[in-house]
């Protein structure tokens, strides 16, 4: 097989894993996240665990495909018309917004899923868990184009991940058609952060496109 055959192939095996990703989450609104296996998943698409294995290696994987999605909605929202005419704070609100939207669809799988994550047990996953976490702030300082560097960005990142998860926590929990409460709290933090902002010393930053 030569490369362009390879570079043909990726689209299908992506197709392939995203099918992969449907079945999970159709089988985990049916059931909950515990109780879908790998084999539910293979036997809900008619293939062998070996077809499954090819692109996961195991459940938690597959969640992972899934918060990628949102990683991917996340990277998007830069392409939205006026976006530079935004504030810095209007621009990560919208990405934050954007990043939990586009798992809204299953969100009660997805509490599952971090509640999994994140149960006593499961250490590496909770390190996977901060690893992911700081992979999606830094894609949201990317697409709200957010350009501090040096100090001053240590000092922001920090502060836009507890926002961030200050956020993810009042929408894992509240049950409110459309979250106004979890707006408001984003809103209210991102407003506090962009006023402290704007006292501190800019310092080296580089010029936005």
């Amino acid at each position: 097989m030569g490369a362009n055959d390879t570079t043909l192939l990726e689209p299908i095996q992506a197709v392939e894993a995203d099918r992969i990703v449907d079945a999970a989450l159709s089988l985990g609104a049916q059931r909950t996240w515990n109780a879908v296996h790998l084999y539910d998943i293979a036997d809900h698409m008619g293939v062998g665990l070996a077809d499954i294995e090819r692109h996961f290696r195991n459940k938690d994987e597959i969640a992972e495909a899934w918060f990628r999605r949102a990683d991917n909605a996340l990277a998007a929202c830069g392409n939205t018309p006026g976006w530079m005419s935004m504030s810095i704070r209007e621009r990560l609100s919208c990405a934050i917004r954007t990043w939990l939207r586009a798992l809204e669809p299953h969100k009660a799988i997805t509490v599952e899923m971090l509640r999994y994550k994140v149960q006593p047990d499961h250490i590496h996953l909770m390190i996977q868990g901060v690893i992911r976490t700081s992979a999606t702030v830094q894609w949201m300082r990317e697409a709200a184009r957010v350009p501090s560097i040096g100090l001053r960005r240590e000092l922001e990142e920090p502060a836009l991940t507890a926002i961030f998860l200050g956020t993810l926590a009042s929408w894992l929990t509240e049950r409110t058609p459309g979250t106004p409460r979890t707006w408001r709290w984003l809103h209210l933090h991102l407003t506090v952060a962009e006023a402290i902002a704007h006292r501190w010393p800019s310092g080296r930053t580089r010029a936005a496109p």
